[in-house]
């Protein structure tokens, strides 16, 4: 009989291992990787028979992860983050692809993103896709950056229904992770890949990023909550450059004509906007009045 382990790794996520595990509960066997929790995580855990390790919490996470693995004994991993759950429909299609004879190694399932108590569904954040089912001994984090993903060896398949990641819940939450975590992780990252910044990257990155999910992405059929989504991942790729120029001794650039140089950054980010505006055609009223503004 084919069975299904899920791994699980918590750091003081005694809000969200209840409802998590309960989403589980009709796998063969659920480990938890406690990372030093200081709340009552491990306790509530024990209500679902959960082989509990606890380990350190570490700055690489997925190294925890890679640990519950190698521990678990079921022919699949199903690899879960304490703040999303297994949707019954899901549940209903893990269970027949893992009987058939012939499968791939694993599969991606996209992940149902609700952040600010709302189900995002453009951006960055749908259909996110994410490798999450495999085959045991075949799949692991290259534990080499926080953004990773698990690296399987063999074809995939893709899944259908959902998994419920309940995100941010805060704004507080969304820059605190921001600054500790995906910032420096992604800045140390760029150090070492030898790449160089500008000046005019300070307007670039922002811009760019705010375009691209605002518009490409189509982050604007989400309405304010799509809106405030994009102002704050560009506000992340500033925050990427300002560190950067930190660590490389924040530089001096100055210039006669730099207000000009300036102004031909900014006639060009209007330019886009502007193409990416009349590409976007039906957009809601009230964000063409915020459009309108920022281009005045």
């Amino acid at each position: 009989m084919t069975k299904i382990s899920v791994v699980v790794s918590a750091h003081n996520e005694e809000k969200n291992i209840v409802e998590c595990l309960k989403s589980v509960a009709w796998v063969d066997e659920i480990i938890l990787i406690d990372s030093a929790s200081s709340d009552q995580t491990v306790v509530l855990a024990k209500q679902f028979k959960a082989k509990i390790f606890r380990r350190p919490n570490y700055p690489m996470l997925n190294k925890n992860k890679n640990f519950g693995f190698a521990k678990a004994s079921g022919d699949w991993i199903l690899n879960l983050d304490a703040d999303e759950r297994v949707s019954s429909p899901l549940k209903k299609e893990i269970l027949v692809v893992v009987k058939k004879n012939q499968q791939p190694a694993g599969y991606t399932i996209p992940r149902k993103n609700i952040i600010f108590g709302k189900w995002i569904k453009h951006g960055l954040w749908y259909p996110d896709e994410q490798l999450r089912l495999f085959r045991r001994s075949k799949g692991k984090f290259p534990e080499v950056h926080v953004h990773e993903k698990v690296t399987v060896k063999g074809s995939l398949g893709q899944l259908k229904n959902h998994i419920v990641h309940y995100n941010y819940r805060t704004i507080s939450q969304f820059l605190y992770k921001m600054q500790y975590l995906y910032v420096p992780n992604e800045v140390d990252n760029f150090i070492k890949s030898g790449k160089k910044i500008y000046w005019h990257d300070a307007l670039r990155f922002p811009a760019n990023d705010f375009i691209k999910n605002f518009f490409r992405l189509q982050g604007y059929k989400d309405g304010l909550h799509g809106l405030v989504l994009c102002l704050l991942q560009a506000f992340y790729s500033l925050l990427v450059f300002c560190y950067i120029w930190e660590k490389q001794g924040f530089w001096q650039f100055e210039q006669k004509n730099f207000l000009s140089q300036i102004n031909i950054e900014f006639k060009q980010i209007k330019k886009n906007l502007r193409y990416w505006q009349i590409k976007a055609k039906a957009i809601p009223e009230v964000i063409k009045k915020i459009l309108l503004k920022l281009n005045r």
